[in-house]
């Protein structure tokens, strides 16, 4: 099968418009159509429905999503190690969930950079839910998040432990203080969710949730309130005076963990660079 037809496919399903989709592509609408077109042909399904202003997957074309996101992945990376010639550096696909980039795996990827000069990283931001798949399917070398996951086919890794405390726009608030002036949940994950509902049983529902910690941390600085965040990503407006910490707030801590094929062919450099976390 063409690649350059499952990459017309998930531009199209990424703008849902044909037209957007060919400025994206440099192509012409009717060259994308075309390949819409002979992609279906091929499976021999229609994956598409193309009513006016409201171009929509069918369920065919959800399956073949997953698919083609994975093909196309692995493709772009077989390209790379082939330009790189057999004295390149050893590519690895690693993924980790949005807020493990943020708060705890930038200085790791510098570490490997220098330390690890047979190693190349292709990075990649996704929710748990992608990063497993993607693991499972053999399209992903590492994985980082939160919750490891109960899988016979994956190793699991304990590797970075996070604080997360409670800090506030104003200082001296109560715990309860805090939880009622604009508190902001953030999803740090299962078990967060679970040790939050634990302590906090009574609390109102929470007017914002959010998946990212930066966005929560960047609404209190910017409007005020209070949330959940890591130590790392508030240590310096701790300490000039920007946010201020709960006192009396549980501090929730979290491990994130390493998760990774347990037939990978690729397991002695995985292995090497996660030796970073225990040294």
């Amino acid at each position: 099968m063409d690649t350059q037809l499952l990459k017309t496919f998930l531009e199209v399903n990424r703008t849902r418009h044909f037209g957007h989709a060919a400025d994206n592509l440099n192509l012409s609408q009717s060259a994308v159509s075309a390949r819409i077109r002979q992609l279906e042909d091929e499976l021999g399904v229609a994956l598409f429905t193309r009513d006016r202003n409201n171009i929509q997957l069918t369920v065919a074309g959800q399956k073949l999503l997953r698919h083609a996101e994975s093909i196309t992945t692995a493709w772009n990376q077989v390209r790379q190690e082939m330009a790189m010639g057999e004295s390149g550096p050893e590519l690895l696909s690693v993924g980790a969930v949005p807020s493990l980039w943020d708060i705890a795996l930038q200085d790791w990827v510098h570490w490997v950079y220098e330390e690890c000069p047979e190693v190349g990283l292709i990075t990649e931001a996704h929710g748990a839910e992608t990063l497993l798949r993607k693991l499972l399917e053999g399209s992903m070398d590492l994985g980082f998040l939160f919750d490891a996951p109960q899988l016979p086919e994956l190793m699991v890794a304990e590797t970075i432990p996070v604080s997360l405390i409670m800090v506030a726009s104003e200082p001296d608030l109560t715990t309860e203080q805090a939880l009622e002036t604009g508190y902001v949940m953030v999803d740090w994950g299962t078990s967060f969710a679970i040790s939050h509902a634990r302590y906090f049983p009574d609390m109102a529902t929470p007017r914002l949730r959010v998946g990212l910690g930066r966005m929560a941390k960047a609404l209190l600085l910017a409007r005020g309130g209070a949330a959940y965040l890591a130590e790392p990503m508030v240590s310096e407006q701790l300490s000039n005076g920007q946010l201020f910490r709960v006192s009396g707030a549980p501090v929730i801590e979290r491990v994130a963990y390493g998760v990774y094929p347990l037939n990978c062919g690729r397991r002695g450099v995985i292995e090497k660079i996660l030796s970073y976390f225990s040294s």
